[in-house]
Parts: structure tokens; C-alpha cells; sequence
């Protein structure tokens, strides 16, 4: 049969035919890392479906050749041409009618899952009679397409929650959020979990098992029976509606109104369908998707190098230490020096807490724990790979710091700082190797803001700024490269931001009105809670360096004399319980007062794309967005401007 399928002469397919009659298709996107689901991939798949069809096999094994994992999906690159209502349903028609054609064969088909499998990918995993997982910590199986704008149209809606319950199938679909290995083990979205080394003998034994296709029991199988959807429908549509009232995003609600009222079939929605895939919000955030792999591709270039094993962290704050969990967490070894040795036990115990979040196997987590290592003497230094200093801003306390620990550092180590506002020139100075100093920026909270900003001088060495790149990519973060100017991007951009905000608290506007202004806008707070966050005497500092003004706003100032500082105190422009501020009501919000607050953002942004800070306004919307949580289906403040001018 191999001699047969190759004259069919597909360029991303190979075929394998076992003595006991079990085909290995594998998958290998030609001139590309990884698999996606293009038109060409999915003609091929048709046409090695129709030789099956003819030369049926005891079974079917679907697994990838790839290193990066089974499928991430479609072709993004060919939502750009959906121009019509009719170039959309024939996308969605042609995955549509595939998979339930590969969900008929008359022969058992099993999906080998190892690594990622996003979007298409789990719906042709989903149309497979079995799936099983290759239990490392790669592997991944999601619907993501709601974080697109954009809904899973190739059966997902259907078959997932056939396969594991309406109420979990549901949460994945309307949040993105992807199941590991032994979550889909568990969940029986995966029929099994096998290990690498047994991964080939385990498929080849569950495809021909004969065991039925699984399918959902108890009270998440009756919840997807149709006279209930539209309950379950209504009460997560509250939920939904909960997380983003000004229904800035469709996505959401047409998966719901998809499942509930059409079995998951989008094909018989075409209106809906056309409304969704041609909008501006889903064109936006696959702007904002490939922005995001821009990054991820600039911590991918520098892997030439050895990867990072060990990280010493010098300073045990919130900074320092979220810095060291992180890295922990991601697998590396991490010392973690300071002279309080309180502070290392504080850091220890946010740490554990993280740890215990992100891995429900107490077994992970606990290895994660043993990989932070408390280190008051600093021995861990002459090992590092990477050393980051996260002490306090002072440019000579800094400055004396290196002097101490440059000649103790290996030969290569990186010398880091995460200095928010400090030039990368003022700190270099003294230093034996000042080409080999940059700046790796992290935000807070480190676990959840994704963007890093390596920061940059002319001088500083290539070969640092690429490892520091994919220090950053190892990590799992995106790496934005940024020139040494006060504030960066990030910081620069929010301080005219945050002090507009604070003028018109001056004018007699509510700090709750100023706040929902933006909420309503699509920003994950507002300004005025941010401030309260971070700090109002921070907020103070940072205005002052970075927005050039002498005068601090007065509802500043009289807060700071009764030292309120925000959250940190429990009272600043709000009072802060249990960790959350206490709002009234915020009124009616003044016509324009959005667009009066984001304008100094969108000024000052364009200003460091002018300024060279940022290589260009895509870099630029990239970080404003990915460090500070920018509206994404604006597509970014730069991008956002221009459409509003045209």
C-alpha cells in the first residue's frame, strides 16, 4: 500500500503500513515548522482519505513528524482572503464535511497526540474514533479560537462536548484555555496516556482494541441533550455577559448560540458566520495573534546557544522573587540571594503558592519547590547562566552591587537587571564588561503579564541581546527589545496616562467614573485602580521622571501626606478589602472622557516609535497591549488611531 499512497504524491503526507495491516499517516507540513491545516494540507488529507476508502486498513494511526507537536490549527495566513459571506462558509464547509467524513470510515482511526494540538488539530483528533496523548509536558489540546474572534467550525462545537460534557466543553471553548496531557487523561477528552518510549505500541494496540467511541456521562452528557442547551445556554450567557459586559467581543456568544441552537453546526448560521469572521474585532485579533508571534519568533532566533539551566536572582522582593518562582517553575535550577533572610521565606511561600496553582500534580509542584533554592551567601552566582539583579532603584547601589559579583560570574553569564527606569549607561558604568549588560524588565504580577522588555543600548553585545531574547522565550514570555530611554516603552507610555487620569480627579470626576470610562473601553482596569496597584508613591516618582512635570496632581498629593499608597496600605484612591478596591456607583460617564484619557497613551506611544525606542508601530502595539493590557480587539493604540482616522 506505501508504493500506492506515494503515487499520489503528496507533498505533506508519508504513509507506513505495519505487518498487521495499521497505516501511520504522518503529517509534515513541507517549508514549515510546524503543522497547520491549509487548504493544500486539507485537499491532501481528502485524497488520502479516498485511497483508504478504496484499500481500507485494519486501522488508521494519524501522528506527526514534527518535533513541535500534531497540528496548531489552521492556516491563519488564509483568513486574510475571507472577503465575502461565501469565502467563509466555504471554509468552514470544507473542514465541516471532512471530518465527518473521517468520523465515518468504516475502520477505527486514532489520533497520536504528542505536543501541541490547537484548533483544527483537536477537531481532526475530536472526528478520530480514539485519541491518545504522549504524556511530556508539551502536549496541549485546546480550542483557541475564541481568542482569534473567531469560533471552532470544523465540528469542535459539537463533538467536544459529546465527548466530555456540555459544562467542560463549554469552558474550553469560551476561554481557550488548553488541557495537558493528564487533564485530558482525566477529563476523557484522551482515551489514554502513555509515555514517550511506548507511545507506537500503546496506539497500535488502542486502535484495533474495539472498545466504542467515548463519549460523556452523568450530568454533563444531560446537560448537552438538546431540550436543556438552552438553559445551560442562558446561564453561561450571564457569565459571559459578567466578564465582558460592553460586549466588545462576539466570539462568546456565537459559540453558545452554535451549540445551542444548531447542534453545533455553524453552516447553518451563515449570517452569523459572515457577521463574525469578517469583523473588525476578528481582524484585530488575528492582528494581535501575529504580533504575539513576532515576539514568540524573536526568543526563537537566538536558540542557538546552549539553553539557560540555572538563574541566580539577587533581591527577594515582589519583584525578585515572582522573577525566581517563575523561572522555577519553567524548570530551571533558580538560587535566590538577599540579606533578609525573612524576605527569601516570604518570596518562598508566594512561591509555593504559584507552584501549587499551576501544577495540580503535587509531585510537579513540589519539584518546582525543590528547584527554588534560598541563598544568603551567594554561592549559586558563580554557577548561573543568567544572573538578574532586582534590588532597589538606586543607580549606586546598583553600580556597587556589580562591582561585587562581575568577577565571580562564569565565563558567558548574562548580567541582568530589572530596573524599570534606570538607563542601562548610568549602570554600566564600572563595569569590567559593560557591552555584556542589559536590562530583562519584567512586570508585575510577573505570573501573569506575558511581556518582558529587554532593554537595550548601540553598545550592548549581540550575542547577549540574543541570549537574553531566548532566555526569555525559554521562559515561556515574550521578549520585546526596547532601547535604555526613562520608562522604555511600557512605563513611559502609562505615566501621561495615569496623570490625565489623576487631572480630571482634580476637575471633580469620580475616581469610580474615570475607571468605568475606561473599563467600558476595554481596558482590564482602570487608570485611577492602577495607580492604587502599583503604588501612588511610585505613580508619583514615575510621573515626574517620565511625564516631565514639576507639579504632582493635588488628589495626589494629599493622599500621599496621609501616606494612603493604595493597595499596599489598604487605602489610596480606594479602600482596598481583601484585596480588591471598594467602588460606589460611578455615574454617568461624560461624552469623550475615554478618548481624552487614552489620547496621551496613543501620543506618547507613536512619540517612541518616532524616538527609535521601538523598531516600528507594530513592536510598539505589540508591548502596549502585552504590558499593559491594552484593549486587544483594538488591534493596539497605534493601530487603533489609524482606523479611527480613516
Amino acid at each position: 500500500m506505501t508504493s500506492d499512497f506515494d503515487t499520489l504524491g503528496l507533498r505533506h503526507f508519508s504513509c507506513k503500513v505495519d505487518g498487521n495491516n495499521l497505516v501511520w499517516l504522518a503529517i509534515d507540513c513541507a517549508d514549515s515548522p510546524v503543522n497547520r491545516l491549509s487548504a493544500e494540507v486539507m485537499d491532501e488529507f481528502s485524497r488520502a482519505l479516498n485511497h483508504f476508502e478504496h484499500k481500507p486498513p485494519a486501522g488508521l494511526i494519524i501522528h506527526s513528524t514534527k518535533e513541535a507537536g500534531f497540528i496548531a490549527g489552521a492556516d491563519i495566513a488564509e483568513f486574510d482572503g475571507l472577503d465575502t459571506a461565501q469565502k467563509g462558509t466555504e471554509l468552514v464547509s470544507r473542514g465541516w464535511l471532512l471530518f465527518n467524513r473521517l468520523a465515518a470510515v468504516g475502520y477505527p482511526t486514532l489520533a497520536l497526540i504528542r505536543g501541541h494540538c490547537l484548533g483544527g488539530g483537536l477537531e481532526l483528533a475530536l472526528a478520530c474514533r480514539y485519541r491518545l496523548v504522549v504524556d511530556q509536558s508539551s502536549t496541549s489540546l485546546s480550542l483557541p479560537e475564541v481568542m482569534l474572534g473567531i469560533f471552532p467550525g470544523w465540528g469542535g462545537i459539537r463533538r467536544l462536548p459529546q465527548t466530555i460534557g456540555a459544562p467542560l466543553a463549554l469552558d474550553m471553548m469560551l476561554s481557550g484555555r488548553p488541557q495537558d496531557a493528564r487533564k485530558a487523561a482525566k477529563t476523557g477528552l484522551a482515551d489514554g496516556i502513555v509515555a514517550p518510549r511506548l507511545m507506537n505500541q500503546a496506539a497500535a494496540s488502542l486502535v484495533v482494541s474495539g472498545k466504542p467511541r467515548r463519549k460523556a456521562r452523568g450530568l454533563g452528557a444531560w446537560l448537552n441533550m438538546r431540550p436543556l442547551r438552552p438553559l445551560v445556554a442562558r446561564q453561561t450567557a450571564r457569565k459571559v455577559d459578567a466578564r465582558d459586559p460592553h460586549r466588545h467581543y462576539l466570539a462568546p456568544r456565537a459559540i453558545l448560540e452554535i451549540w445551542a441552537k444548531h447542534d453545533g453546526n455553524a453552516l447553518k448560521a451563515p449570517e452569523l458566520v459572515d457577521r463574525l469572521i469578517r469583523s473588525d474585532t476578528a481582524r484585530n485579533l488575528l492582528r494581535v495573534f501575529r504580533l504575539q508571534e513576532r515576539l514568540k519568533s524573536l526568543g526563537k532566533k537566538g536558540r542557538n546557544g546552549p539553553s539557560v539551566r540555572h538563574v541566580h536572582v539577587i533581591g527577594a522582593g515582589v519583584m525578585g522573587g515572582d522573577i525566581a518562582a517563575w523561572c522555577a517553575l519553567k524548570g530551571l535550577t533558580v538560587t535566590l540571594q538577599d540579606q533578609d533572610r525573612g524576605r527569601v521565606a516570604v518570596a518562598q511561600g508566594r512561591a509555593h503558592a504559584l507552584f501549587a496553582k499551576k501544577k495540580k500534580d503535587t509531585r510537579e509542584a513540589r519539584a518546582a519547590a525543590d528547584r527554588l533554592i534560598p541563598d544568603m551567601d551567594g554561592k549559586g552566582l558563580r554557577h548561573a547562566d543568567v544572573v538578574i539583579e532586582a534590588i532597589t532603584e538606586n543607580a549606586g547601589i546598583k553600580r556597587a552591587l556589580y562591582a561585587q559579583i562581575e568577577p565571580l560570574m562564569k565565563h558567558g553569564a548574562i548580567l541582568a537587571t530589572n530596573t524599570s527606569s534606570i538607563s542601562i549607561e548610568e549602570l554600566r558604568s564600572g563595569l569590567q564588561a559593560p557591552q555584556r549588560l542589559v536590562g530583562i524588565h519584567f512586570f508585575n504580577p510577573v505570573a501573569k503579564m506575558p511581556l518582558v522588555e529587554v532593554v537595550e543600548t548601540p553598545e550592548t553585545d549581540s550575542d547577549v541581546k540574543a541570549a537574553a531574547h531566548a532566555f526569555i522565550g525559554q521562559i515561556d514570555k515574550l521578549p520585546l527589545p526596547v532601547q535604555s530611554t526613562p520608562g522604555f516603552l511600557v512605563n513611559a507610555v502609562l505615566a501621561p496616562y495615569m496623570l490625565e487620569a489623576m487631572r480630571c480627579v482634580d476637575e471633580g470626576i469620580r475616581p469610580e467614573t474615570v475607571d468605568a470610562a475606561m473599563v467600558a473601553f476595554g481596558m482590564p482596569m482602570g487608570p485611577i485602580e492602577l495607580i492604587d496597584t502599583v503604588g501612588l508613591d511610585i505613580a508619583r516618582d514615575a510621573g515626574q521622571q517620565l511625564s516631565g512635570q514639576a507639579s504632582t496632581p493635588a488628589c495626589l498629593e494629599a493622599r500621599l501626606a496621609r501616606q494612603e499608597l493604595g493597595r499596599k496600605t489598604g487605602q489610596g484612591f480606594y479602600q482596598w478589602k481583601d484585596g480588591k478596591p471598594v467602588k460606589q456607583e460611578s455615574g454617568s460617564i461624560p461624552a469623550g472622557l475615554a478618548q481624552r484619557l487614552i489620547t496621551p497613551l496613543i501620543e506618547k506611544t507613536q512619540e517612541q516609535v518616532n524616538d527609535g525606542v521601538v523598531a516600528d508601530a507594530d513592536l510598539a502595539d505589540a508591548g502596549v497591549i502585552f504590558g499593559t493590557g491594552f484593549a486587544p480587539f483594538t488591534g493596539g493604540p497605534l493601530h487603533y488611531r489609524h482606523k479611527k482616522q480613516t
